[in-house]
């Protein structure tokens, strides 16, 4: 790996193009960003570690600057194992600021080499997260321009399947 390599952790459940346009601006900043997806989370995520790792790579596919990797365990730890001393976060508004300077003051505590950055996102991409993104598609919305096309795709696919939702109309 490249001597300046950031680490951007999530869970990217799923990717949007609000972390599209982090990953990238912070392709600007290191020589290169490594996605790192998580599996120990207290979310419940719509898609499996594996299937957030492909919709990563495949966007990214042309991008040799960008990877991505799964992890478990402390982020520190991984960081570390990869070299890696700057963990990238990005900020969509005020209420993210609390929760975000605790984890990196957390993380500051458990390995102190390993600085946190914080990047705004891009102000078009400030009300949407992935959370928003499910909700919308689960009930037919239109989230193509929210999302990119391995993840729209994906989406549209998830939602297709007869679940319980199916079974009760």
């Amino acid at each position: 790996m490249p001597s300046k390599l950031a680490i951007y952790p999530g869970t990217f459940d799923p990717l949007t193009n609000g972390h599209v346009s982090l990953i990238r601006r912070a392709c600007e900043i290191f020589d290169h960003v490594l996605v790192a997806v998580a599996v120990d989370t207290h979310k419940n995520p719509l898609f499996s570690a594996e299937e957030r790792l492909e919709m990563i790579k495949e966007t990214f596919r042309d991008e040799p600057a960008v990877s991505a990797e799964i992890f478990k365990g402390l982020l520190v730890n991984f960081a570390a194992e990869k070299k890696a001393h700057v963990i990238v976060r990005g900020l969509r508004a005020v209420s993210d600021f609390e929760y975000e300077f605790q984890l990196a003051l957390m993380n500051r505590k458990l390995k102190r080499k390993i600085q946190t950055i914080f990047l705004m996102t891009d102000y078009q991409w400030l009300y949407i997260s992935s959370t928003i993104i499910k909700s919308a598609a689960s009930l037919g919305g239109n989230v193509m321009e929210l999302v990119p096309a391995a993840v729209e795709k994906r989406l549209t696919e998830k939602y297709r399947e007869p679940g319980p939702a199916a079974a009760l109309s």
